[in-house]
Formats: structure tokens, sequence, C-alpha cells
């Protein structure tokens, strides 16, 4: 069995490589990127693979069995003819199942939903291939937190529109290590999975880093307008509305659902204490 994983590049794509090899070895791994020698560090083969350019694909997906295929990052109205091209290339060559990382997210109320809307229609097409399938269903990274926490220390505080709402974090880690059985075991095929961990509210994170970094971080509540204002400010139109979205998702509690990684994966989710001392450790 021949196993490709695009955006081989990226962090989720990386980290679910690492965990393939870890179990099955490297022999008989493929990655996918755009730009090839972006994943080069990765120690399988690398093919070259465009979401926009279907024959590509089409190349890179010769003699594959089951395909990772990582959602991609651009703007609504394009990824879903972008995912279409490559489950089109998966049909054409005889791939045999199709795992897709979507979303966890609410469909409509906020600035995320137009993706999360995208990765639903994504779902349905992986769903209507003919083909075997997976779906994860992603958590809210935690890492993005960590790597801002240096902005955090200097502001003494995590500002969002959050509020009392509770996230259910996950890490690239974990999601890789789910992936990679999810990949592997046919015990998973047709099911939807949520890849999700604990939920937590904000002025819990603030406790967590406050008790791994040694800091003193306060967690302060803006309005949504506010917080949508500040970040596309800092962030620019398209970014900064994908935060704003995110976050305005935890005040409703959009991400606050069920977890069905022990399934998924074989073990519990990590507990995000855990996984934040993990990530200062390594970092």
């Amino acid at each position: 069995m021949k196993i490709a994983v695009t955006s081989a590049s990226g962090k989720l794509g990386t980290s679910i490589i690492k965990n393939l090899i870890q179990l099955i070895g490297k022999d008989n791994i493929v990655g996918i990127a755009r730009t090839p020698e972006k994943a080069k560090f990765l120690d399988v083969p690398i093919r070259e693979g465009d979401y926009n350019n279907q024959k590509q694909f089409v190349n890179a997906l010769k003699g594959i069995d089951v395909l990772l295929l990582v959602s991609g990052m651009d703007a609504p109205e394009k990824r879903i003819i972008q995912h279409q091209n490559v489950i089109e290339a998966a049909k054409q060559n005889g791939v045999k199942k199709i795992v897709y990382t979507s979303i966890v997210g609410a469909e409509t109320g906020n600035a995320f939903s137009p993706i999360v809307q995208t990765n639903r229609q994504t779902e349905k097409d992986v769903q209507n291939s003919g083909l075997e399938w997976v779906i994860g269903r992603n958590g809210i990274y935690i890492e993005p937190d960590l790597e801002y926490i240096d902005t955090y220390v200097k502001e003494g505080k995590i500002t969002n529109c959050a509020a009392s709402g509770k996230c259910t974090y996950t890490s690239r880690d974990e999601l890789g290590f789910a992936y990679a059985k999810m990949l592997t075991q046919d015990k998973h095929n047709n099911k939807i999975y949520n890849l999700v961990g604990e939920a937590i509210t904000q002025n819990q994170l603030a406790s967590y880093i406050n008790q791994v970094y040694g800091t003193n971080l306060l967690f302060n509540s803006v309005t949504v307008e506010d917080y949508a204002k500040e970040r596309k400010a800092a962030l620019g139109n398209f970014m900064g509305t994908v935060i704003a979205g995110i976050y305005e998702g935890i005040l409703n509690d959009a991400y606050n659902v069920s977890s069905d990684y022990a399934t998924a994966s074989g073990r519990p989710h990590k507990s995000i204490l855990s996984i934040i001392k993990a990530f200062k450790n390594n970092s």
C-alpha cells in the first residue's frame, strides 16, 4: 500500500508524514508539494502537485493507493475547485481511499463560516467520489497561541473576543498521530471524526501558559467588532477576518464539540497542559 500526503512541506503534512514513518516505515510513503524543494527535509520521495493543476496531480498520484488530502489555504471561492482537481486526479489513477483534513466550526454565523462551508462541500465531494473515505474535522491548533507568546508577554494579556466560550484545542502533533492511523486502518473507512481535545476557556488557556512559562498573563475580553478591526489592521483584511471569525466561533461555542479522537487514534487526546509543556521543551 502506497500512501501520498499533500501539502507535505506544511506543518500538518509534515506531522502526518513523520507519524506515518514511525507507524509503517518510509518505503511506501510519498509526499506531494507545490514546491518540492521545500519538502526535501522529509525522508521520503517528493512529487510536485499544485491544487490548481489537475494534470499535475494526475502525474503525482500514479501508483498511489491511499491519499491524504490536506485542506487548501486559498480563498473560499477557490478551494472547492482546487480540492475537486485532486479528487478527480485520484479517481483517474485508481486511488482506493481518500482521507480529508476538514475542520470543526459553524457553517453560518461568523466570518469564518465561509471557509467551513467550503470544507463541508469538499466532504460531500469526497463522500460522492466512489472511493473509500475518511474525514477528520480538525479542532483549532494550539500552536499559534504558543508561537505568539512573546507578544502576549509584552502586552501582559491575551486579547480576543471569545469571552467565556470554550474551545476544544488540538495540536498538529496530535493530528498527525491520528491521521496516520486513519490512513492505515480500514476500520475508519466511511467515518467522520471530530479530532479535538479538551474544551477550555481563554482564562484557562492563560492559566496553563502561566503555569508552564512562569508568566502572568490575563485574559482581556473585547467585542467582536473591536477585535475584527484590530486583527484586520494587523494582518490584512482576509486573514484578519478569518482570525476574528474563529474567535467569534469560540464565543458562540462552535468548537465546543464532542471528541472522536480516541476512536480515530486508539488513545486519548493528550491534555492541553501537557501539549504546552512539550511545545516549550521543544522550542
